[in-house]
């Protein structure tokens, strides 16, 4: 053989065993402490596992619902935070909305009885007590379970279960979850209503209607609105100024509030109802201010704010207490 190809052989031999030599994986350091008898799949598969189990949504506890009547409902945890304490208001404070008031209790006594009972929508005027009677309901109808069983009657618990305007698009997971369960639930969103470009209405409706699982016989739900159609006026119109078929143009929208078998309206209080309300707060809470000069305060503070409702009752007889040193705790019984 020529020297040439003696050269060219060798130097081929070394380019292939330095190309091996690149090409074989280099060795890990977490491989090289790995105890004896392990392998690298073997610690890969460790990882993943423990990977998978930090990022997997943790499974809902079925006995925690028994921690609380009331909870909100945490969509990126998949997790109902029980609530201590309910901010509400006695039934016996809700004034100037009495029959709208006995239609809804009457409605929630019967779901909580497992009888047919309609989702409700509580529209109209802002302060008027729309969020403070759903509390208030649940509340009262809560007792009347508990003073049944106490009797020997029948009657599961009533959970009241709060979901925020943004995570609507989450309903169908949480009626998933509450499918099959011994409680009842009411499910209560408020101030509920859709812009022109929000498409999570389509949520709602699929659960309270349509929807090939449709809404679970355990749940009910309750929205409250300042919007009687869940959108603003303006939208409506402009749609069907622009629409091809103007008719056709809002109905999917509209149809939304049509599947509430109950619209409650609530409209804003006459002077008087406005003047019962703040001497309601004024009794319940024993605050040491009364007659003439109490109305005159009350309406002057009304005429402040441009408006009359159990809200603006409600900062008024806020602003009464503090001014007296009163505090506002809930007087024992």
């Amino acid at each position: 053989m020529h020297t040439a190809d003696r050269l060219g052989k060798g130097a081929l031999e070394q380019g292939n065993h330095l190309m091996a030599k690149r090409s074989r994986p280099t060795r890990r350091a977490s491989e090289s402490r790995l105890p004896s008898g392990s392998t690298p799949h073997h610690a890969d598969l460790g990882r993943i596992a423990a990977a998978l189990e930090r990022l997997a949504p943790p499974l809902p506890a079925a006995l925690a619902l028994a921690a609380s009547d009331a909870f909100i409902w945490h969509p990126q945890q998949r997790r109902l935070a029980p609530v201590a304490r309910v901010n509400r208001v006695e039934m016996s404070l809700l004034k100037g909305i009495n029959r709208v008031r006995d239609v809804l209790v009457e409605n929630t006594e019967r779901f909580a009885r497992g009888l047919p009972a309609n989702n409700a929508l509580l529209w109209g005027a802002r302060g008027m007590g729309k969020s403070s009677l759903v509390k208030a309901a649940h509340a009262a109808v809560n007792a009347g379970l508990a003073a049944a069983r106490g009797r020997g009657g029948k009657g599961g618990e009533l959970k009241l279960i709060e979901i925020h305007r943004e995570d609507i698009e989450s309903l169908p997971e949480l009626m998933g979850l509450l499918r099959g369960s011994p409680y009842h639930f009411i499910v209560f969103c408020d101030d509920l209503s859709f812009d022109a470009s929000d498409t999570s209405y389509k949520s709602l409706k699929a659960v309270l209607e349509g929807g090939v699982e449709g809404r679970p016989d355990n749940v009910i739900l309750y929205a409250t609105s300042n919007r009687r159609h869940l959108m603003p006026r303006e939208m409506m119109e402009n749609e069907r100024a622009t629409a091809i078929n103007p008719g056709d143009a809002v109905e999917e929208r509209v149809s939304l509030s049509d599947r509430f078998g109950l619209w409650l309206g609530f409209h804003r209080c006459s002077q008087d109802e406005y003047l019962a309300m703040v001497a309601g707060y004024v009794t319940h809470y024993r605050i040491p201010f009364k007659g003439e000069a109490l109305e005159r305060e009350a309406l002057e503070w009304a005429t402040t704010r441009g408006a009359r409702s159990g809200r603006v009752a409600w900062q008024y007889v806020q602003d009464l207490a503090g001014r007296l040193g009163v505090t506002l705790a809930e007087p024992k019984s």
